[in-house]
């Protein structure tokens, strides 16, 4: 559970957002891209109201048990590959996906930058964040992301910084 909240954080934080015509696509290279992505946590993940109801108390209590067990806080890098199209550019999606759960604000949107805020709410767990995106070139960008997840009794913040590379102009098959 908590790799499928990190991975949504992660997708949620490098989206390049365009909402009512307000964001100019950055100006970058359709294609193949190598994205490598820094992450570090700390806190503990909520977790959806609807698992807790499914567990016994005896569960209940060893997934409490765990959760306050992890380390306070790790960082972690990996590196991906993603097929940046013209539509993920246009519709917002470029470097992440588009969450409907979310509602974002642009700061300021460029060809060059964009920064933005999101609030998102899902089953009870409330996500607030800060986005940037800055193409340095044609070919190569940066980013970085400040993000709080929490409900009522747990809270975990996720602070990343990211890189990308434009590596061919075609992508692979069934990308």
């Amino acid at each position: 559970m908590r790799k499928s909240v990190l991975l949504g954080s992660m997708c949620l934080w490098a989206s390049v957002i365009l909402a009512d015509g307000e964001v100019k696509p950055l100006s970058i290279k359709l294609g193949l891209w190598e994205v490598t992505t820094t992450m570090t946590t700390s806190g503990q993940m909520p977790l959806p109201p609807d698992l807790m109801s499914k567990l016994t108390p005896e569960q209940r209590s060893k997934m409490e048990e765990r959760m306050k067990a992890q380390p306070g806080g790790t960082t972690k890098t990996n590196t991906r590959k993603e097929c940046i199209t013209k539509e993920k550019l246009q519709n917002g999606t470029a470097f992440g996906e588009e969450k409907k759960s979310c509602t974002r604000t642009v700061v300021t949107s460029t060809g060059s930058k964009t920064d933005m805020r999101l609030q998102c709410t899902d089953q009870g767990i409330k996500t607030d964040g800060t986005f940037e995106v800055e193409a340095l070139s044609a070919e190569s960008v940066k980013g970085s992301a400040h993000v709080k997840t929490y409900d009522s009794s747990h809270t975990m913040n996720l602070s990343s910084t990211y890189t990308g590379k434009w590596i061919s102009g075609t992508c692979p098959t069934g990308k």
